[in-house]
């Protein structure tokens, strides 16, 4: 194990398989941005989960770099935080093929996200696809992570990732951290504007906020955004889950607090409510849009900083998968 003078670590990551959504930075950025004072820090692009579902290569390339350019915009300083693209450190894949082989079938065929996938994408169920949350404890586990910052619906593979570590570590001794998840609290789980019963989602555009979304597209989705027949804005996701699901949203954009934000709305109706939403939406993420935007410019720069963080990562993977080989009874390079 690494020192216990170090900070305590953290791995997350998102995939370049769709634009980044406002979900996804009030349920991951904003905590990741918050989190970079205090813990060390390792952010990656999960480019290699992506392929589970077939993509278009030229686009996933293109999301790949704006994604690492709405990374920094939205606060992931890349001095304090070891920002890189998963398929740029080789150890990802390696790490994944030897823990595989101490994952057991009927562990994977348990996963609820690859029941879901296979529903989604019948005609291409790949091994890819069902051995998925192995890669995923191969990203957590090279970097001695201490915490994960997943949503509630990743929860399950993080378990996994620490039983495929404990089972490892009852046989070859003390090689990997256990790492504990980390759900944030507040905005952990933006819903639909249009079906707030589901997660807010890249696949469902319409009922999506982006963070690249221009201010008009932005006021048109809250304009349609699903409430309900009475006028009351109060917080009540079971009665009222469409106005719940905006109530999180103003909040968690403008600061208020749910009380504060009821009792300002208190008899003004949703033609009031819905464009106040969307106002405290546009205030937090057009800075982010612009400052995008601009980073997307200039690709020398966005190189320079994938290519020092696959550099500072590796030193790190390398480590832990020289350890594992040598337990596993590798003869080393």
């Amino acid at each position: 194990m690494e020192s216990s003078e170090r900070k305590k670590r953290i791995f997350s990551g998102i995939q370049p398989s769709g634009e980044l959504t406002l979900g996804s930075y009030m349920g991951a950025l904003k905590s990741w941005v918050n989190m970079q004072e205090e813990y060390d820090c390792v952010y990656c692009i999960v480019d290699m989960h992506a392929i589970t579902v077939r993509q278009n290569p030229a686009e996933l390339r293109r999301r790949a770099m704006a994604q690492l350019a709405q990374y920094i915009a939205c606060g992931l300083d890349p001095e304090k935080s070891i920002l890189f693209i998963q398929s740029h450190v080789p150890q990802h894949a390696e790490l994944a093929w030897v823990l595989g082989c101490y994952t057991q079938f009927g562990e994977l065929s348990r996963m609820t996200q690859f029941k879901q996938k296979s529903q989604q994408h019948a005609d291409n169920i790949t091994a890819g696809l069902f051995t998925y949350p192995v890669l995923m404890a191969a990203d957590i586990l090279l970097y001695q992570a201490d915490a994960v910052p997943v949503g509630a619906d990743q929860k399950q593979h993080v378990e996994l990732c620490r039983d495929i570590a404990g089972r490892f570590n009852g046989i070859y001794g003390d090689v990997f951290t256990l790492p504990e998840p980390f759900i944030p609290r507040m905005g952990a789980r933006i819903m639909s504007l249009g079906n707030p019963e589901n997660k807010m989602s890249k696949s469902d555009p319409e009922g999506c906020v982006f963070l690249m979304d221009s201010p008009e597209d932005i006021r048109r989705k809250f304009k349609r955004a699903v409430t309900d027949s009475e006028t009351s804005v109060r917080f009540d996701p079971a009665g009222k889950p469409g106005v719940s699901n905006l109530l999180t949203i103003y909040c968690a954009a403008s600061g208020r607090t749910v009380e504060a934000a009821e009792a300002e709305f208190a008899g003004q109706g949703y033609g009031v409510f819905k464009p106040a939403v969307a106002d405290a939406v546009i205030a937090l993420t057009e800075p982010i849009r612009a400052e995008a935007s601009r980073l997307m410019k200039d690709r020398t720069y966005l190189e320079g900083i994938y290519r020092s963080g696959a550099e500072r990562a590796e030193q790190l993977a390398r480590r832990t998968l020289r350890k594992v080989y040598k337990k596993v009874g590798f003869i080393e390079r």
